[in-house]
């Protein structure tokens, strides 16, 4: 009876049935969809160049993360050549936001191996449910940041690449541009980060309720009623 008890008390998976485990689940999953999204873009730009009848070409550029635009160009061997390259450079918003996604992660794998095997321990340590709740908070502020940084960034990338913008760059030869593929999964990737956000700040609530704060404001009320 020592040794089932044992188990009981040493490995919790009752937990994924109560708010706290279920929303841990949630927020993993749509973490690693919110920054695979992002990182596992990839996209080009076709540029067909004619500096006379003779001397055609055609390049491409690629549109991958972390989306430094600046750093993606070609030598055009017209006469004088020409250098071609893309503006802009969204690498810092979207580390930003993949940062936030990739610690969002690891902190869901740890605080879930926590709530697994040191159930006891979290409901009996007041520090433990605070700093859960505190940790909750900075990720919640980290996604809503991240996803505002990165929907900036996704824009300047679209002005960048866009074909009439970018036709403008070739100056004094012809040429044609044309973006091999669309920006959804960012967009999609934007829309997975607010939602994140959505998911670690609606879990404040609950986790509040596991903290020495919450106790004492209930515990309150019932001391003044026995008094």
């Amino acid at each position: 009876m020592d040794s089932a008890q044992g188990v009981k008390t040493g490995m919790n998976t009752s937990v994924f049935k109560e708010p706290r485990g279920v929303m841990r689940i949630l927020q993993f999953v749509f973490s690693i969809c919110a920054f695979a999204t992002t990182t596992g873009y990839t996209n080009k730009v076709k540029v067909e160049y004619s500096c006379n009848s003779t001397n055609t070409g055609k390049f491409e550029l690629d549109i991958s993360y972390p989306f430094r635009l600046d750093r993606e160009g070609s030598t055009v061997p017209c006469d004088p050549p020409l250098d071609f390259y893309l503006l802009g450079n969204s690498s810092s918003d979207a580390q930003f936001f993949v940062a936030a996604g990739v610690l969002a992660f690891i902190y869901c794998i740890l605080i879930t191996v926590v709530y697994v095997l040191f159930d006891a321990m979290y409901q009996s340590n007041d520090h433990l449910p605070r700093a859960d709740f505190i940790a909750t908070v900075v990720l919640a502020v980290l996604w809503l940041s991240g996803s505002a940084a990165w929907a900036n960034g996704l824009s300047q990338i679209k002005m960048a690449t866009n074909p009439s913008f970018l036709t403008s760059l070739c100056k004094q030869i012809a040429c044609s541009v044309s973006v091999g593929g669309s920006f959804s999964s960012l967009d999609i990737s934007i829309i997975l980060g607010f939602l994140n956000f959505f998911l670690w700040a609606s879990d404040l609530w609950f986790l509040y309720k596991e903290t020495s704060w919450f106790k004492m404001k209930q515990s309150s009320p019932n001391m003044a009623a026995t008094a």
